[in-house]
């Protein structure tokens, strides 16, 4: 009856595909009409009210690690958005690394300000070959910042070579760049040397004519440009850059940069030589993935240097140079689960570009760097393949908790937690906050299980002494370990054994007052009221070593998250990339000082890495058989006066 005799007549042939049981009436429907998928729906519905079978179990969840971790932040309030907005105090611990990295990886002071042609002098025929290789550059499509400074002799049959290698590395950037001016220059000028790339075509002259040129002389050329047209990784002028940037108003909290283009932030952050950008850099360096890619950085990074690096001039020698240090920055600071096939693949074709170039040291300090993350990701692989189960179930060892020193107890749980706090990626964290993806955080999940395990081991080790001196001897033993762990600043292990004495299926059960009210204490350190103000003012206090709690770092990142845009007017939100820099600050500054401990075999052993314990279910249970529910409980001054 619902069907038109039209439809009847002239059924639409359908192309076989797996369909629920009543798949046979659908060649008598008219395409995808809504009208026959609802006539299909509501005809199967009686069929399946019949079915006795129960639904299927919904997955399980992804963050239950993380999750859990973070239940003792349930009351969490808005902090005040110029929490995040105060300027961090570590701004020399930045200097100091920035000054190491040179130093490993062979960046001298007169890196950023020399030309690098005093490392290898130029043979005597130079100049010619020179005018040769920019004439075939000049014959073939190609943008002029891929004609390569060279300070090796090439033979007339080399030149070919070079051509094909510059076309290739133009059109894949015409591929990302299509809106960008080709110029229709040749590259080169009247001396012989590589054309200005940041110089319009148009103009006519030679950047070069008068000898060294400031940048500041090519505003003019550039402003006639369009919007549109300019490329801004091009742009040397520190003017021109701050031009383009939304600076804070004045009177305004938080950072100098509120906003801009991708590429121009990028541009800014390369401008390293200025002492008063070190923050920004760092900012951008710890945040550019909320924004950019690894890959698309590396590859923008690679075209800056690429543009400038062919010129003999001072300052654009130094532009070069500094834009190549953020790019090993960049790459020394991958995590290892962003350690693609195609980044390495991007960053082995570059290392072969400045051999190629004769920039041999600037290769020599890129190849160490991926080949030093290249053996971090197969060591890590070897870890974990090599890395026994933790035995569950195991039966009880020789000794007890109460053979071992309290303080000895506090300082292997932060052993342990230290091995995994100095493992956490600051990305990782990051990205957390942003997609709640545990595979893409795995060192910050593992961090957060062993939290969950110490927690559970305590409640059990506590729940599954049958007389109650017991159980209260070895509470007590654990605020012991609390306050040792609160001296090493080890707030991790302190909440850990914290959340499991304050947990509800030991709280509920008869303890001595002084108990209680000693624990009840501990207890003001988490205290929720005006967002965790005596946690944070604690952690303000501390001086490193220091092991955090981050489920209030996850928390914050999570909450500028969600509450501030990621683009304003079309430009990146840079305000919200301070903030998150911000909060990850201290916890980076505490990854810089460990610990000096000594690791207790006996102690660890003991541990067994926190496996034995019992679930949620089974804890409860012990809790109802010590203590029924129709039993009372004695209240604590504490919850008396809540």
């Amino acid at each position: 009856d619902n069907i038109s005799e039209g439809d009847l007549q002239n059924p639409v042939p359908v192309q076989p595909v797996p369909y629920p049981p009543f798949a046979a009436v659908l060649p008598f429907q008219q395409g995808a009409s809504s009208a026959s998928a609802e006539f299909v729906g509501d005809f199967s519905v009686p069929e399946l009210a019949g079915d006795t079978e129960k639904p299927p179990p919904l997955p399980e969840k992804k963050n239950k690690h993380m999750l859990a971790y973070m239940q003792l932040l349930e009351d969490y309030s808005e902090p005040q958005p110029s929490m995040f907005y105060q300027t961090p105090q570590s701004e020399h611990i930045y200097q100091q690394k920035n000054k190491m990295l040179m130093e490993v990886y062979g960046f001298s002071e007169s890196f950023c300000g020399s030309d690098s042609t005093q490392e290898l002098a130029p043979p005597p025929a130079l100049p010619p070959k020179q005018r040769q290789l920019a004439s075939y550059a000049a014959s073939s499509f190609s943008v002029s910042y891929c004609v390569q400074q060279t300070k090796v002799a090439f033979t007339p049959e080399d030149g070919s070579a070079a051509q094909g290698l510059s076309v290739s590395v133009s059109n894949s950037f015409l591929n990302r760049h299509g809106s960008l001016p080709v110029p229709s220059e040749p590259p080169s000028g009247k001396d012989g040397h590589p054309r200005d790339p940041s110089v319009s075509s148009a103009s006519g002259k030679d950047s070069r004519e008068n000898g060294e040129r400031s940048p500041k002389s090519l505003d003019g050329l550039e402003s006639a440009q369009s919007e549109e047209e300019v490329d801004e990784l091009s742009l040397i002028d520190h003017n021109e850059i701050m031009a383009r940037l939304t600076l804070k108003q004045e009177g305004d909290d938080g950072p100098d940069v509120r906003g801009g283009s991708g590429d121009i932030l990028l541009v800014h952050a390369t401008e390293t030589d200025r002492k008063d950008l070190v923050l920004y850099c760092e900012a951008f360096l710890t945040t550019y993935r909320t924004f950019i890619s690894p890959e698309e950085l590396i590859k923008k990074l690679q075209y800056r240097y690429e543009k400038f690096s062919p010129f003999a001039d001072t300052f654009k020698k130094r532009v070069s140079k500094n834009t190549f240090f953020v790019l090993v920055r960049v790459v020394d600071e991958l995590c290892l689960v962003e350690l693609t096939e195609e980044i390495l693949k991007l960053l082995m074709e570059l290392v072969f570009r400045l051999v190629c170039s004769g920039e041999l040291s600037l290769a020599r300090v890129l190849r160490k760097n991926i080949l030093d993350k290249v053996d971090q990701k197969k060591l890590l692989r070897c870890a974990h393949s090599d890395q026994p189960l933790a035995a569950r179930g195991v039966a009880a060892r020789p000794g007890t908790l109460h053979d071992f020193h309290s303080h000895e107890i506090a300082e292997q749980l932060t052993l342990l937690d230290a091995e995994l706090f100095y493992k956490i990626e600051i990305p990782e964290v990051l990205l957390w906050a942003k997609e709640q993806n545990e595979e893409k955080s795995p060192n910050l999940t593992q961090f957060t299980e062993h939290f969950n395990n110490m927690s559970y081991w305590v409640r059990s080790i506590i729940m599954l002494q049958e007389k109650a001196q017991d159980r209260e001897r070895l509470l007590l033993k654990f605020i012991k370990i609390m306050k040792h762990l609160r001296k090493l600043n080890n707030f991790n292990s302190y909440l850990a054994i914290l959340s499991a004495l304050d947990s509800a299926p030991i709280r509920r059960l008869e303890w001595q007052r002084q108990t209680s009210e000693g624990l009840a204490e501990y207890c003001t350190l988490i205290d929720s009221s005006s967002s965790f103000r005596a946690y944070r003012a604690a952690l303000s206090e501390v001086e490193p070593p220091c092991i955090p709690y981050l489920g209030l770092i996850l928390q914050d990142l999570t909450f500028v998250h969600l509450g501030n845009p990621d683009y304003i007017d079309g430009k990146v939100n840079f305000s919200k990339r301070w903030q998150q820099f911000n909060i990850l600050d201290s916890m980076r500054c505490f990854q810089q000082a460990h610990y000096e401990i000594r690791r207790n075999d006996d102690i660890i052993n003991f541990f067994n890495d926190f496996s034995d314990h019992l679930a949620e279910e089974a804890l409860w249970e012990l809790s109802l058989k010590i203590k029924p529910r129709n039993i009372t409980r004695r209240k604590t001054d504490r919850e008396e006066k809540t």
